[in-house]
Protein backbone atom coordinates (compact mmCIF):
# COMPACT_ATOMS: atom_id res chain seq x y z
CA UNK A 1 0.00 0.00 0.00
CA UNK A 2 0.95 3.52 -0.40
CA UNK A 3 2.39 5.48 2.10
CA UNK A 4 -0.56 8.54 1.12
CA UNK A 5 -2.91 5.88 1.02
CA UNK A 6 -2.18 4.35 4.32
CA UNK A 7 -1.91 8.15 6.32
CA UNK A 8 -5.76 8.80 4.48
CA UNK A 9 -6.80 5.47 5.66
CA UNK A 10 -5.32 6.54 9.13
CA UNK A 11 -6.41 10.22 9.53
CA UNK A 12 -10.20 8.75 8.63
CA UNK A 13 -10.24 6.38 10.87
CA UNK A 14 -8.98 8.64 13.77
CA UNK A 15 -11.34 11.83 12.52
CA UNK A 16 -14.28 9.10 12.73
CA UNK A 17 -12.85 8.72 16.05
CA UNK A 18 -12.89 12.28 17.16
CA UNK A 19 -9.24 11.65 18.32
CA UNK A 20 -10.65 10.60 21.08
CA UNK A 21 -9.76 7.27 22.52
CA UNK A 22 -8.21 4.66 25.03
CA UNK A 23 -4.44 5.14 26.77
CA UNK A 24 -1.51 2.85 27.37
CA UNK A 25 -1.68 4.42 30.53
CA UNK A 26 -5.17 5.03 31.48
CA UNK A 27 -6.01 1.76 33.54
CA UNK A 28 -6.59 4.17 36.97
CA UNK A 29 -9.71 6.29 35.18
CA UNK A 30 -11.50 2.84 35.78
CA UNK A 31 -14.95 3.38 37.40
CA UNK A 32 -14.41 0.15 39.50
CA UNK A 33 -11.26 0.69 41.00
CA UNK A 34 -11.73 4.39 41.91
CA UNK A 35 -14.93 2.83 43.92
CA UNK A 36 -12.35 0.77 45.89
CA UNK A 37 -10.09 1.47 48.72
CA UNK A 38 -7.58 -0.03 46.60
CA UNK A 39 -7.12 3.49 44.47
CA UNK A 40 -5.02 4.17 48.02
CA UNK A 41 -2.60 2.15 47.83
CA UNK A 42 0.50 2.86 45.65
CA UNK A 43 0.84 -0.87 44.55
CA UNK A 44 -2.61 -1.55 44.11
CA UNK A 45 -2.43 1.30 41.43
CA UNK A 46 1.22 0.25 39.92
CA UNK A 47 -0.34 -3.46 40.05
CA UNK A 48 -3.83 -1.92 38.11
CA UNK A 49 -1.65 0.55 36.07
CA UNK A 50 0.94 -2.44 34.73
CA UNK A 51 -2.17 -4.99 34.28
CA UNK A 52 -4.11 -2.92 31.37
CA UNK A 53 -0.49 -1.67 29.78
CA UNK A 54 0.68 -5.58 29.77
CA UNK A 55 -2.55 -7.15 28.87
CA UNK A 56 -2.92 -8.66 25.36
CA UNK A 57 -6.93 -8.19 25.47
CA UNK A 58 -8.84 -4.65 26.05
CA UNK A 59 -10.67 -5.10 29.69
CA UNK A 60 -11.23 -0.73 29.86
CA UNK A 61 -15.04 -1.40 28.43
CA UNK A 62 -15.54 -4.07 31.57
CA UNK A 63 -13.58 -2.07 33.98
CA UNK A 64 -15.47 1.38 33.05
CA UNK A 65 -12.61 2.67 31.72
CA UNK A 66 -13.95 5.57 29.29
CA UNK A 67 -12.33 6.93 25.89
CA UNK A 68 -10.85 10.70 26.37
CA UNK A 69 -8.76 13.09 24.78
CA UNK A 70 -5.04 13.37 25.53
CA UNK A 71 -3.32 16.47 25.31
CA UNK A 72 0.00 14.67 23.71
CA UNK A 73 -2.30 13.32 21.71
CA UNK A 74 -3.93 16.17 20.38
CA UNK A 75 -0.63 17.84 20.10
CA UNK A 76 1.19 14.76 17.58
CA UNK A 77 -2.15 15.32 15.28
CA UNK A 78 -1.52 18.89 15.08
CA UNK A 79 1.97 18.03 14.18
CA UNK A 80 0.82 15.50 11.72
CA UNK A 81 -1.84 18.09 10.75
CA UNK A 82 1.47 21.10 10.08
CA UNK A 83 3.42 18.89 8.26
CA UNK A 84 0.22 17.63 5.82
CA UNK A 85 -0.51 21.56 5.04
CA UNK A 86 3.38 22.04 4.65
CA UNK A 87 2.50 20.03 1.25
CA UNK A 88 -1.03 21.01 0.48
CA UNK A 89 -1.62 24.10 2.15
CA UNK A 90 -5.57 22.97 2.04
CA UNK A 91 -5.94 21.92 5.80
CA UNK A 92 -5.69 25.08 7.96
CA UNK A 93 -9.19 24.76 9.53
CA UNK A 94 -8.36 21.22 11.07
CA UNK A 95 -5.00 22.81 12.39
CA UNK A 96 -6.55 25.44 14.24
CA UNK A 97 -9.11 22.83 15.36
CA UNK A 98 -6.88 20.48 16.85
CA UNK A 99 -4.69 23.52 18.62
CA UNK A 100 -8.13 25.31 19.40
CA UNK A 101 -8.97 21.37 21.89
CA UNK A 102 -5.59 21.26 23.10
CA UNK A 103 -5.61 25.16 24.41
CA UNK A 104 -9.03 24.18 25.63
CA UNK A 105 -7.24 21.39 28.18
CA UNK A 106 -4.43 24.05 29.79
CA UNK A 107 -3.98 23.68 33.07
CA UNK A 108 -4.64 26.18 35.64
CA UNK A 109 -2.67 27.80 38.58
CA UNK A 110 0.73 27.51 37.15
CA UNK A 111 3.56 29.89 36.20
CA UNK A 112 2.48 29.44 32.61
CA UNK A 113 0.58 27.27 29.78
CA UNK A 114 1.02 23.39 30.47
CA UNK A 115 -0.33 20.43 29.70
CA UNK A 116 -0.42 16.87 31.81
CA UNK A 117 -2.19 13.69 30.99
CA UNK A 118 -6.02 12.86 31.19
CA UNK A 119 -5.48 9.84 33.85
CA UNK A 120 -4.07 9.32 36.97
CA UNK A 121 -0.54 7.86 36.52
CA UNK A 122 1.15 6.12 38.81
CA UNK A 123 4.93 5.29 37.91
CA UNK A 124 8.07 3.56 39.82
CA UNK A 125 8.98 6.51 41.00
CA UNK A 126 5.88 9.19 41.93
CA UNK A 127 2.11 9.29 41.76
CA UNK A 128 0.94 11.83 39.06
CA UNK A 129 -2.64 12.87 39.40
CA UNK A 130 -4.95 14.02 36.74
CA UNK A 131 -4.25 17.82 36.58
CA UNK A 132 -1.11 17.23 37.00
CA UNK A 133 1.43 19.09 34.36
CA UNK A 134 4.30 17.19 33.06
CA UNK A 135 7.20 18.30 30.69
CA UNK A 136 6.19 15.54 27.94
CA UNK A 137 2.80 16.68 26.64
CA UNK A 138 4.09 19.86 27.74
CA UNK A 139 6.50 20.10 25.32
CA UNK A 140 4.81 18.80 21.73
CA UNK A 141 2.42 21.01 22.97
CA UNK A 142 4.76 23.99 22.71
CA UNK A 143 6.10 21.80 19.13
CA UNK A 144 2.83 22.13 17.79
CA UNK A 145 1.99 25.79 18.84
CA UNK A 146 5.76 27.14 17.74
CA UNK A 147 5.34 25.18 14.46
CA UNK A 148 2.25 27.08 13.84
CA UNK A 149 3.40 30.17 14.78
CA UNK A 150 5.76 30.15 11.73
CA UNK A 151 3.82 28.43 9.17
CA UNK A 152 0.46 30.11 10.02
CA UNK A 153 1.83 33.50 11.15
CA UNK A 154 0.25 33.58 14.01
CA UNK A 155 1.46 35.67 16.88
CA UNK A 156 -0.83 34.08 19.47
CA UNK A 157 0.31 30.75 19.00
CA UNK A 158 4.06 32.15 19.77
CA UNK A 159 2.40 34.08 23.10
CA UNK A 160 1.38 30.87 24.54
CA UNK A 161 4.53 29.15 23.63
CA UNK A 162 6.60 31.53 25.48
CA UNK A 163 3.97 31.23 28.81
CA UNK A 164 5.51 27.53 28.67
CA UNK A 165 9.01 28.59 29.26
CA UNK A 166 8.15 30.33 32.63
CA UNK A 167 6.15 27.21 33.90
CA UNK A 168 9.57 25.26 32.85
CA UNK A 169 11.69 27.84 34.81
CA UNK A 170 9.36 28.45 37.69
CA UNK A 171 7.38 25.76 38.22
CA UNK A 172 9.43 22.21 37.37
CA UNK A 173 12.67 21.01 39.70
CA UNK A 174 15.83 22.19 38.28
CA UNK A 175 19.11 20.11 39.68
CA UNK A 176 22.11 22.11 39.24
CA UNK A 177 24.29 19.20 38.45
CA UNK A 178 27.44 21.29 37.89
CA UNK A 179 27.90 24.96 36.99
CA UNK A 180 27.30 24.81 33.38
CA UNK A 181 24.49 22.10 33.03
CA UNK A 182 20.83 21.66 34.68
CA UNK A 183 18.29 18.95 34.71
CA UNK A 184 14.70 19.40 34.73
CA UNK A 185 12.19 17.31 36.25
CA UNK A 186 9.03 15.53 34.84
CA UNK A 187 6.54 17.02 37.14
CA UNK A 188 6.53 20.16 39.55
CA UNK A 189 6.16 17.13 42.07
CA UNK A 190 9.19 15.04 42.05
CA UNK A 191 12.58 15.34 41.29
CA UNK A 192 13.66 12.23 38.61
CA UNK A 193 16.12 12.75 36.04
CA UNK A 194 14.69 12.02 32.90
CA UNK A 195 16.86 12.23 29.88
CA UNK A 196 14.31 12.67 27.32
CA UNK A 197 11.95 14.54 29.17
CA UNK A 198 14.31 17.17 30.68
CA UNK A 199 15.95 17.49 27.15
CA UNK A 200 12.27 18.33 25.69
CA UNK A 201 12.16 21.28 28.27
CA UNK A 202 15.72 22.15 26.87
CA UNK A 203 13.84 22.20 23.23
CA UNK A 204 11.22 24.15 24.64
CA UNK A 205 13.20 26.80 25.70
CA UNK A 206 15.72 26.41 22.67
CA UNK A 207 12.57 26.93 19.98
CA UNK A 208 11.05 29.85 21.54
CA UNK A 209 14.26 31.29 22.61
CA UNK A 210 15.09 31.09 19.06
CA UNK A 211 11.87 32.91 17.53
CA UNK A 212 11.97 35.51 20.70
CA UNK A 213 15.77 35.75 20.69
CA UNK A 214 15.75 35.82 24.48
CA UNK A 215 19.38 34.88 25.35
CA UNK A 216 18.39 34.07 28.86
CA UNK A 217 16.42 30.72 27.19
CA UNK A 218 18.92 30.03 24.78
CA UNK A 219 21.37 29.64 28.16
CA UNK A 220 19.22 27.35 29.58
CA UNK A 221 18.39 25.50 26.52
CA UNK A 222 22.20 24.66 26.49
CA UNK A 223 23.08 23.66 29.55
CA UNK A 224 19.64 21.44 29.72
CA UNK A 225 21.45 19.98 26.41
CA UNK A 226 24.94 19.81 28.43
CA UNK A 227 23.44 17.75 30.68
CA UNK A 228 21.89 15.03 28.70
CA UNK A 229 24.96 14.70 26.38
CA UNK A 230 27.66 14.56 29.14
CA UNK A 231 25.90 11.10 30.26
CA UNK A 232 25.63 9.61 27.23
CA UNK A 233 26.93 5.81 27.15
CA UNK A 234 30.52 5.06 25.87
CA UNK A 235 28.84 3.06 22.79
CA UNK A 236 26.43 6.07 21.80
CA UNK A 237 23.13 5.49 23.52
CA UNK A 238 21.37 7.10 26.53
CA UNK A 239 19.71 5.14 29.16
CA UNK A 240 16.45 6.79 30.45
CA UNK A 241 17.57 8.49 33.11
CA UNK A 242 20.36 9.00 35.47
CA UNK A 243 19.69 6.50 38.26
CA UNK A 244 19.95 2.55 38.10
CA UNK A 245 16.43 1.52 37.61
CA UNK A 246 16.04 3.64 34.80
CA UNK A 247 19.32 2.30 33.00
CA UNK A 248 18.01 0.37 29.90
CA UNK A 249 17.56 2.21 26.43
CA UNK A 250 14.82 2.04 23.91
CA UNK A 251 14.35 2.69 20.61
CA UNK A 252 11.73 5.57 20.71
CA UNK A 253 13.21 7.38 23.52
CA UNK A 254 16.97 7.71 21.58
CA UNK A 255 14.65 8.55 18.70
CA UNK A 256 13.46 11.43 20.79
CA UNK A 257 16.86 12.34 22.59
CA UNK A 258 18.17 13.22 18.50
CA UNK A 259 15.41 14.91 17.54
CA UNK A 260 15.47 17.20 20.47
CA UNK A 261 18.84 17.50 20.44
CA UNK A 262 18.38 18.25 16.24
CA UNK A 263 15.87 20.95 17.04
CA UNK A 264 18.53 22.58 19.98
CA UNK A 265 21.31 23.05 17.75
CA UNK A 266 19.06 24.08 14.88
CA UNK A 267 17.35 26.87 17.19
CA UNK A 268 20.82 27.44 18.32
CA UNK A 269 23.45 27.05 15.68
CA UNK A 270 26.58 28.73 18.15
CA UNK A 271 26.00 25.02 20.07
CA UNK A 272 26.38 23.16 17.03
CA UNK A 273 29.64 22.19 17.37
CA UNK A 274 29.69 21.11 21.39
CA UNK A 275 27.09 18.70 20.79
CA UNK A 276 27.20 17.42 16.95
CA UNK A 277 29.45 15.04 17.90
CA UNK A 278 26.98 13.06 20.48
CA UNK A 279 24.79 13.32 17.86
CA UNK A 280 26.59 11.61 15.30
CA UNK A 281 27.69 8.91 17.77
CA UNK A 282 24.12 8.36 19.15
CA UNK A 283 22.47 8.30 15.57
CA UNK A 284 25.05 5.62 14.79
CA UNK A 285 24.03 3.69 17.90
CA UNK A 286 20.47 3.70 16.82
CA UNK A 287 20.29 3.02 13.16
CA UNK A 288 22.95 0.40 13.83
CA UNK A 289 20.94 -1.44 16.39
CA UNK A 290 17.23 -0.74 16.67
CA UNK A 291 15.92 -1.74 12.91
CA UNK A 292 16.50 -5.36 10.97
CA UNK A 293 17.40 -4.93 7.35
CA UNK A 294 13.93 -4.96 6.22
CA UNK A 295 13.04 -2.00 8.50
CA UNK A 296 11.59 -3.81 11.37
CA UNK A 297 12.23 -1.36 14.42
CA UNK A 298 13.17 -3.27 17.44
CA UNK A 299 12.04 -2.12 20.96
CA UNK A 300 15.37 -2.74 22.63
CA UNK A 301 19.00 -2.97 20.80
CA UNK A 302 19.41 -6.71 22.05
CA UNK A 303 16.13 -8.41 21.09
CA UNK A 304 13.01 -8.20 18.79
CA UNK A 305 10.40 -8.70 20.30
CA UNK A 306 7.59 -7.03 20.96
CA UNK A 307 7.38 -4.55 17.79
CA UNK A 308 5.70 -1.73 19.12
CA UNK A 309 4.03 1.20 16.43
CA UNK A 310 5.24 3.57 18.74
CA UNK A 311 9.13 2.86 17.97
CA UNK A 312 7.75 2.54 14.36
CA UNK A 313 5.82 6.49 14.18
CA UNK A 314 9.31 8.13 16.50
CA UNK A 315 11.35 6.81 14.12
CA UNK A 316 10.09 8.26 11.18
CA UNK A 317 9.74 12.04 12.73
CA UNK A 318 13.64 11.39 14.09
CA UNK A 319 14.76 10.21 10.68
CA UNK A 320 12.94 13.60 8.79
CA UNK A 321 14.18 15.75 11.41
CA UNK A 322 17.92 14.01 10.81
CA UNK A 323 18.14 13.81 6.87
CA UNK A 324 20.47 16.42 6.33
CA UNK A 325 22.96 14.08 8.56
CA UNK A 326 22.44 11.23 6.50
CA UNK A 327 21.63 10.83 2.75
CA UNK A 328 19.93 7.21 3.65
CA UNK A 329 17.64 8.78 6.13
CA UNK A 330 14.79 8.99 3.94
CA UNK A 331 15.10 6.03 2.59
CA UNK A 332 15.60 4.18 6.18
CA UNK A 333 11.98 6.14 6.89
CA UNK A 334 10.51 5.06 3.71
CA UNK A 335 11.75 1.24 4.55
CA UNK A 336 9.88 1.55 8.25
CA UNK A 337 7.00 3.01 7.12
CA UNK A 338 6.37 0.90 4.82
CA UNK A 339 7.18 -2.07 6.61
CA UNK A 340 4.83 -0.73 9.91
CA UNK A 341 1.72 -0.02 7.12
CA UNK A 342 2.20 -3.62 5.63
CA UNK A 343 2.61 -5.63 9.08
CA UNK A 344 0.76 -3.41 11.52
CA UNK A 345 -1.85 -1.10 9.72
CA UNK A 346 -5.14 -2.70 10.29
CA UNK A 347 -8.05 -2.93 6.99
CA UNK A 348 -10.10 0.01 9.35
CA UNK A 349 -6.99 1.76 9.10
CA UNK A 350 -5.75 2.25 12.44
CA UNK A 351 -2.35 0.59 13.81
CA UNK A 352 -1.49 -2.48 16.46
CA UNK A 353 -0.31 -1.79 19.53
CA UNK A 354 2.80 -4.30 20.03
CA UNK A 355 3.39 -7.11 17.61
CA UNK A 356 4.55 -10.40 20.55
CA UNK A 357 6.48 -13.28 18.95
CA UNK A 358 3.18 -15.61 18.29
CA UNK A 359 0.46 -12.78 18.30
CA UNK A 360 -0.24 -9.31 17.23
CA UNK A 361 -1.93 -7.08 20.26
CA UNK A 362 -4.30 -5.01 17.83
CA UNK A 363 -5.70 -2.78 20.60
CA UNK A 364 -6.01 0.90 19.03
CA UNK A 365 -4.62 2.97 21.62
CA UNK A 366 -4.89 6.67 20.66
CA UNK A 367 -2.20 8.99 21.48
CA UNK A 368 0.32 5.91 22.15
CA UNK A 369 0.32 4.68 18.95
CA UNK A 370 -2.18 6.38 16.43
CA UNK A 371 -0.97 9.77 16.75
CA UNK A 372 2.81 8.96 16.18
CA UNK A 373 2.14 6.88 13.23
CA UNK A 374 0.07 9.72 11.61
CA UNK A 375 2.96 12.02 12.85
CA UNK A 376 5.85 10.05 11.42
CA UNK A 377 4.08 9.12 8.14
CA UNK A 378 3.10 13.07 8.09
CA UNK A 379 6.61 13.86 8.15
CA UNK A 380 7.74 11.12 5.52
CA UNK A 381 5.19 12.45 2.95
CA UNK A 382 6.42 16.06 3.85
CA UNK A 383 9.95 15.09 2.72
CA UNK A 384 9.82 13.68 -1.04
CA UNK A 385 12.84 14.59 -2.12
CA UNK A 386 16.25 15.20 0.03
CA UNK A 387 18.42 18.31 0.04
CA UNK A 388 21.11 17.78 -2.55
CA UNK A 389 23.22 19.84 -0.27
CA UNK A 390 25.48 16.80 1.95
CA UNK A 391 28.35 18.78 2.43
CA UNK A 392 27.67 18.24 6.14
CA UNK A 393 26.83 14.51 6.65
CA UNK A 394 27.32 12.88 9.40
CA UNK A 395 29.59 10.40 8.47
CA UNK A 396 31.23 11.90 6.25
CA UNK A 397 35.13 11.54 5.94
CA UNK A 398 36.83 14.39 7.13
CA UNK A 399 39.34 15.89 5.14
CA UNK A 400 43.23 15.03 6.16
Amino acid sequence: MEIETAYEKLKAWCRSQDYSGHDLFDGLNSKLFQLTPLKHSRLARLAWTQFFKRSPLNFRSIALVPKGKNPKGLALFALAALAEYGRTKSNEGEIRKLLNELLNLKLENFSGACWGYNFDWQGRAFFAPMGTPTIVPTAFAVRALVESAKDLNDENYLREARSVCDFIINDLNVSEETNDEICFSYSPIDKTRVFNASLLAAETLASVGALTDENSLKDLAVRGARYVVRRQNENGSWAYGADNYQSWADNFHTAFVLSSLKRIVTGIPECRDEFIEAIKHGYKFWIENFFLSNGTPKYFHDKTYPIDSHSSGAALVALVDLKEFDENAFSLADKIARWAIEEMQTEQGYFYYQLKLLYPIDIPYMRWSQAWMMYGLAKVLSTKVLSPDFSRLLFEKEAD
